[in-house]
């Protein structure tokens, strides 16, 4: 309906971004009104409440690129997402906080490490396609079907009884009185879809612009359209960051990537019934990711904050695996096969 030229998509790009922050803005006052009505506890309401919240962009984005058949791009752009997440959302809330961010041996020990096990489940899965139900091709490849997708699936339904226990475990009071309840869950759903609205259309912007200026499709998923996704886990983050709850800004960052991982690409698989992985370019992207990981868990292990060094250091990693990738797309390396 608009005029596909530069100068309106830019103008989308703003308008949009002026939504999203808005839309999280509503998204995070409601899911901490939530919390304190449930009585639940910061780092729960960090890694589910508000992560699978902001975490729909994501979601959308991998069903719709398995309906259509192109379900590598949206592997991609989830993981390209995922490593932003990890690397520039924790930075920029650490640049945000009043002093360093600070951490909990909950964060470090239970989110983190859960969130290294996701990544490897997903490994596994894949891999279990390429064994099981190989796919003739120059590159490594297989088909993740249902049964499959329910692995990582059901690891993410350990990880919510894990919650669910350690919500019973705080005993933290609720805060009741005066507390609308209704309102609140009208609110927050109101949040979500203006959330997932905004940003379907400021990826569909980012990628016009990609390709009037030729920007090469595997570059611009896994970098801008990853970044755009991830707009709603910085915009939230860095509010929670700014009110002096790190443990909640940290917990969206692992708890976003935990759903990314374990709910929206095999609920992309479940819907359309079988889709095929390329596992020669999934897998190395899945070693970026864990190596981001294990970076952000040093970080955040030591004095159990985030400080603005290292910040700078987490966008520093960003800023390599960023140059790797154009190396990657203009040939000049070539550890992605298939790109």
């Amino acid at each position: 309906m608009l005029p596909d030229a530069p100068v309106v998509q830019v103008a989308v790009i703003l308008a949009a971004t002026a939504a999203i922050w808005i839309g999280s803005g509503w998204l995070e006052e409601a899911a901490e009104t939530l919390s304190a009505y449930y009585g639940l506890p910061a780092v729960v309401q960090g890694s589910v409440v508000v992560a699978v919240g902001s975490s729909f962009p994501e979601l959308v984005s991998v069903v719709v690129t398995a309906v259509v058949g192109v379900f590598d791009m949206g592997v991609g752009a989830l993981v390209g997402s995922a490593i932003f997440n990890v690397l520039v959302v924790p930075a920029v809330s650490g640049f945000g906080a009043d002093g360093p961010l600070e951490s909990s041996r909950t964060i470090v020990y239970k989110e983190a490490q859960f969130y290294m096990i996701a990544v490897a489940t997903l490994v596994v899965t894949f891999s279990l396609a390429v064994i099981y139900v190989p796919v003739p091709a120059e590159t490594i490849a297989g088909e993740l079907t249902r049964p499959l997708a329910l692995i990582p699936l059901a690891l993410y339904a350990l990880y919510l009884f894990i919650q669910y226990q350690d919500v019973g475990d705080a005993d933290i009071e609720t805060v009741r009185e005066g507390v609308d309840i209704r309102r609140k869950w009208g609110k927050l759903a109101v949040g979500l879809l203006v959330i997932v609205v905004t940003v379907e259309r400021l990826v569909a912007s980012v990628e016009s612009l990609g390709a009037t200026f030729g920007v090469p499709e595997f570059l611009a998923g896994v970098t801008v359209v990853a970044a755009a996704t991830s707009l709603p886990d910085t915009l939230v983050s860095l509010r929670t960051a700014q009110a002096g709850r790190g443990a909640t800004s940290l917990g969206n960052v692992l708890g976003s990537n935990t759903f990314d991982l374990l709910v929206a690409i095999p609920l992309g698989v479940l819907i359309v019934g079988r889709v095929e992985v390329n596992f020669s370019t999934a897998v190395p992207m899945f070693g970026v990711l864990t190596a981001a990981t294990v970076l952000l868990f040093t970080v955040l292990r030591t004095d159990l904050s985030l400080t603005s060094r290292e910040s700078f250091v987490l966008l520093a990693a960003y800023a390599l695996f960023i140059a790797w990738v154009v190396a990657e797309t203009v040939g000049a390396t070539g550890l992605l096969r298939g790109v």
